[in-house]
């Protein structure tokens, strides 16, 4: 197919594949069935889903332009006008079919029919403000109507990643919805929804991204876009199908249960998705590397079309499994215990030795950093072996040292025990921000990745580029001065539990999500500022730095100090209230995760001032050095020229006598 006819028929085909599959699937698996009780009526049961599949499919465009043009495209150039202009059309569509989404789902959750009168409006009104699923939408909607703003607004870097950041985030509102709000597991659930639906935005967005670009490109600059494009969808695939996995398990999908309606649907999606998988690996190993051919490049546009077709196969099955309820077990459940009724989950077995080493939890959101950190990690050090460069070997054992210990932190029995005992949260807290930091900057990740992506000559900016950018940005000045870092290290552990911060963390997964990332992050920064071989604008010089985190060791104890003198529980209602019936009293643990503050949580800080004493020695024995080899290329300096002068004197006498003997 000819790439211009292509611009304009792929979103068709995308776009008709998607309804008709979504149409299917609704009358096959009875998502549109009239309800028994307070139905909305048939406009409202099919107008739904189809709203929701244009959010969909708007917010990919929406967000796969602006992230595979950040990455694949050169600022300025048409191409990249073309991707944000592509982003505003999708952003507008966006913001509109989220308006009409949330305007059906209030008519489908009270089951009435619109009307003029004010009592409507009352309810439309607090069923967007009070509930949580009409405050998602309504959330979504005037993100989506600031977006529309902004990628009209941007057309440079800085702006358009901006713009980017504030799209993905757009998107975690809905994976608050669908059925995982329903489900036993409902963190799992969210967190691999979520996740689902930012790397599917992402993976079609560029696709279609692709189809648009095209007749603005010459084919050698194709063929590059097409290859980075590829490793994003590559990286796609695995999220989408591995969060999609974990997505299905988590909402109680067994084998048994694909013979049902909702399992056949289910099946249809993940046969779309294999298809996309082979036809994705055709395309990266067969033919892009040929693209500059004009058989490969025909061939390789059929395929595009092929894909969209089978992208729109996917997106409408999965709107239709949204709409339809999975065949579940219907009995009437049991009473809840205080331990479901707080975190969903039922109380875990006593907190055993044993269970230090066999309790799991995965968080699938740092599992995938775990991962992606030790591949990308590794990578780049077998880069360098086979040029012949090296690497330091401790420096690649830290680093996978901690983002193992990352891995436990939250996967492990932390994460199974740690809302329950506040004792285990202190643990985690202390390993998140002290001991974890530790290990990843001693494995120097920026130096390596500065060392061992390859440069661009384009224009464009890759990993290597953006993250020299960040290193060298005036927001990194200011967060790796040691000031700066030091303050958000210490202040932020006596905002965090001393204000509801820390409720907000245990009722609220995706403040539970902020909390890990933000104490993993201030950690980070603060034991860059004092060590490391990373560049950073500014250290202390050392006397200084063993100041600093004798301050903060003094801060620390104070802290744990507090907790232990504190008489009263800290989030009661939550950790007294667990119905626990092993362990130590709440009141008593909590004394004991005060003692882990205190006492555990300066091990770490201990250790980082060895290593602050450490490098100021080496530094002395260096400096040492140096003034011996510059005094040494002082005496031979001198030496040089004693004998010169020397020389002269003797040169000078010869001429005498011979004037002399004349």
């Amino acid at each position: 197919m000819n790439s211009r006819a292509l611009r304009y028929a792929g979103p068709t085909i995308l776009a008709v594949a998607a309804v008709a599959v979504l149409l299917c699937g609704l009358a096959f698996a009875g998502g549109a069935e009239p309800l028994r009780l307070g139905d909305p009526g048939p406009v409202v049961r099919w107008g739904l889903p189809v709203a929701k599949l244009t959010v969909n499919l708007s917010a990919a465009v929406m967000v796969g332009s602006l992230v595979v043009a950040l990455y694949a495209l050169r600022a300025g150039t048409r191409a990249f006008e073309t991707a944000l202009d592509a982003a505003s059309v999708g952003a507008a569509v966006f913001t509109v079919s989220a308006g009409i989404t949330g305007f059906f789902t209030v008519l489908n959750a009270l089951g009435s029919t619109p009307s003029p009168d004010a009592q409507f409006g009352q309810l439309l009104g607090r069923f967007l403000v009070e509930q949580e699923l009409g405050r998602s939408w309504l959330l979504t909607t005037l993100a989506g109507a600031v977006l529309t703003v902004l990628t009209f607004a941007v057309r440079t870097w800085t702006p358009t990643l901006i713009v980017a950041i504030l799209a993905i985030a757009s998107l975690v509102p809905m994976a608050t919805q669908g059925h995982s709000g329903d489900d036993a597991n409902h963190s799992a659930a969210v967190t691999a929804l979520a996740l689902h639906l930012i790397a599917a935005a992402v993976w079609l967005g560029g696709l279609v991204l692709m189809v648009l670009v095209r007749p603005v490109l010459s084919r050698d600059e194709t063929a590059d876009v097409l290859r980075r494009y590829s490793s994003i969808a590559l990286a796609a695939f695995i999220v989408v199908a591995v969060s999609g996995t974990a997505r299905a398990l988590a909402g109680g999908i067994t084998l048994e249960l694909l013979t049902s309606p909702y399992g056949l649907v289910l099946l249809v999606k993940i046969a779309a998705l294999v298809v996309l998988g082979v036809l994705g690996a055709w395309y990266r190993v067969r033919l892009i590397g040929r693209y500059r051919e004009d058989a490969a490049s025909r061939r390789f546009w059929s395929l595009i079309g092929l894909e969209l077709a089978f992208m729109g196969i996917a997106s409408g099955a999965a709107a239709a499994l949204a709409r339809t309820p999975p065949p579940v077990d219907t009995s009437l459940p049991v009473d809840l215990t205080p331990a479901q009724f707080l975190t969903g989950a039922p109380l875990p077995p006593e907190f055993t030795i044993d269970r230090w080493f066999t309790a799991w939890d995965i968080d699938l959101l740092w599992a995938f950093a775990v991962a992606f950190g030790a591949f990308f990690y590794v990578a780049g050090v077998i880069r360098l072996r086979r040029r012949g460069d090296t690497w330091p070997v401790h420096r690649t054992v830290l680093w996978l040292v901690g983002l193992a210990l990352l891995l436990w932190v939250t996967g492990g029995p932390i994460n199974v025990y740690q809302d329950y005992l506040f004792s285990v949260h202190m643990v985690g807290h202390m390993l998140l921000s002290m001991a974890i930091p530790l290990c990843l900057v001693a494995g120097a990740p920026v130096t390596l990745a500065a060392r061992a992506i390859r440069k661009r000559d384009d224009g464009t900016r890759g990993g290597r580029e953006w993250i020299l950018w960040a290193v060298h940005s005036p927001f990194s000045r200011v967060v790796t001065h040691p000031l700066f870092a030091a303050a958000m290290f210490i202040g932020s552990l006596w905002v965090f539990y001393y204000t509801d911060l820390f409720r907000w963390s245990l009722y609220d997964h995706l403040g539970h999500e902020w909390m890990v990332a933000h104490f993993l992050i201030a950690g980070y920064l603060f034991t860059l500022s004092l060590v490391g071989a990373d560049p950073v604008p500014y250290r202390y010089p050392y006397p200084f730095r063993l100041v600093t985190l004798i301050a903060v060791m003094a801060m620390h104890a104070f802290f744990g100090i507090a907790i232990m003198m504190q008489s009263g529980l800290m989030v009661a209602e939550w950790f007294g209230s667990m119905g626990r019936t092993w362990g130590v009293t709440p009141l008593e643990d909590q004394y004991a995760g005060g003692g882990v503050a205190w006492s555990v949580g300066e091990i770490p800080t201990l250790v980082l001032a060895l290593v602050v004493a450490i490098q100021w020695s080496r530094s002395d024995e260096r400096m040492q050095k140096r003034r011996d080899r510059q005094a040494d290329r002082t005496d031979d300096a001198e030496l040089k020229e004693y004998n010169e002068k020397l020389a002269q004197l003797a040169e000078r006498d010869a001429r005498r006598r011979e004037r002399a003997g004349l």
